[in-house]
């Protein structure tokens, strides 16, 4: 990340509102010349799904819809220049390993900031990108 302007910025969407204004975020620090990208990662479904049971749900079909989905919530043109992609896996894994396939030069996170019984129940995205993540992480509060 040379100076202050990262060339490469990588955001997780989640739709909620907190990850969409990490994105805005990530478009005023970034380099006007860089990338910025919008990743969605979708959990994978269990093999009990009645959608893989009876064959009626991919993975294909959930990323074209949550990348319909993405174009429709970035549709303002400040995000016109954003690059959106959509995976399936592990959230904090998927978007580490994104963030270092594609050479990033900064994750911008928001962290939800769920109390001490719910973070243990359900861990927490943004820890598992700061602990896996090559390159620096910012983690937004609310």
């Amino acid at each position: 990340m040379p100076g202050l302007l990262p060339k490469k910025t990588i955001v997780p969407i989640d739709f909620s509102e907190l990850s969409i204004k990490a994105l805005d975020h990530a478009i005023e620090i970034s380099d006007p010349d860089g990338e910025v990208h919008a990743i969605h990662v979708l959990a994978p479904l269990s093999v009990m799904e009645p959608g893989l049971i009876y064959g009626t749900e991919s993975d294909d079909e959930r990323i074209a819809g949550a990348l319909k989905h993405l174009d429709e919530t970035l549709k303002d043109e400040k995000y016109g220049q954003v690059i959106t992609t959509v995976v399936v896996g592990d959230a904090g894994h998927e978007i580490a390993d994104y963030a270092q396939v594609s050479h990033a030069d900064l994750i911008v996170i928001p962290s939800h900031g769920y109390g001490i019984i719910k973070h243990m129940l359900l861990g927490s995205v943004a820890e598992r990108v700061v602990r896996l993540a090559h390159c620096p992480v910012l983690v937004l509060r609310q």
